[in-house]
């Protein structure tokens, strides 16, 4: 529904900018080449944004893989309140507008713990966007390995709006 409602505003945008300029003149009016220009870019990028090209990942139950696409920016032992109420190593990936948005989960198991937190859209890298922006903890356990993994989706200034599938 994103990318028709893309086209939809687009077409609505460029329709208006041709009719304002393109019945003045014979030749093409340069406000609806620069719009049109616009256009194709900001629909490529929202075409880019919303990709989920297939992975090939091998199955083995002792790797733990990354869930997000993106750069990890801290690795560090912290005190994690919500689920486990304990310290916990924490591993945060900051996706750019360029990666793929979409989150997988990081081992195999049953889904313990689902819990969406509403809240601000404060950009990635300020200290509190972590607390405060609209967020999704997800708790996933292998009984079979002992492995409990808690990951969570957090929205920032531009992705403001968190899907999950998940089920407890």
């Amino acid at each position: 529904p994103t990318i028709f409602i893309t086209l939809s505003v687009l077409l609505i945008i460029n329709t208006v900018i041709y009719y304002f300029t393109g019945l003045t003149s014979n030749s093409v009016p340069v406000g609806l080449i620069v719009s049109l220009i616009l256009s194709l870019d900001l629909f490529v990028f929202i075409l880019s944004f919303f990709r989920n090209p297939k992975r090939n990942i091998t199955v083995n139950d002792d790797h733990v893989i990354a869930p997000a696409d993106g750069k990890v920016v801290v690795i560090e032992e912290v005190e994690e309140p919500e689920y486990f109420q304990d310290k916990r190593i924490q591993l945060s990936i900051f996706m750019s507008p360029l990666n793929v948005h979409v989150n997988r989960y990081p081992i195999s198991g049953v889904v313990d713990y689902v819990k969406y937190h509403p809240g601000s859209y404060l950009v990635a890298w300020h200290p509190k966007s972590s607390t405060e922006n609209e967020r999704t903890s997800i708790v996933e356990k292998n009984s079979k390995r002992n492995v409990t993994v808690l990951f969570r989706q957090i929205a920032g200034a531009l992705a403001r709006r968190i899907v999950f599938y998940s089920k407890q």
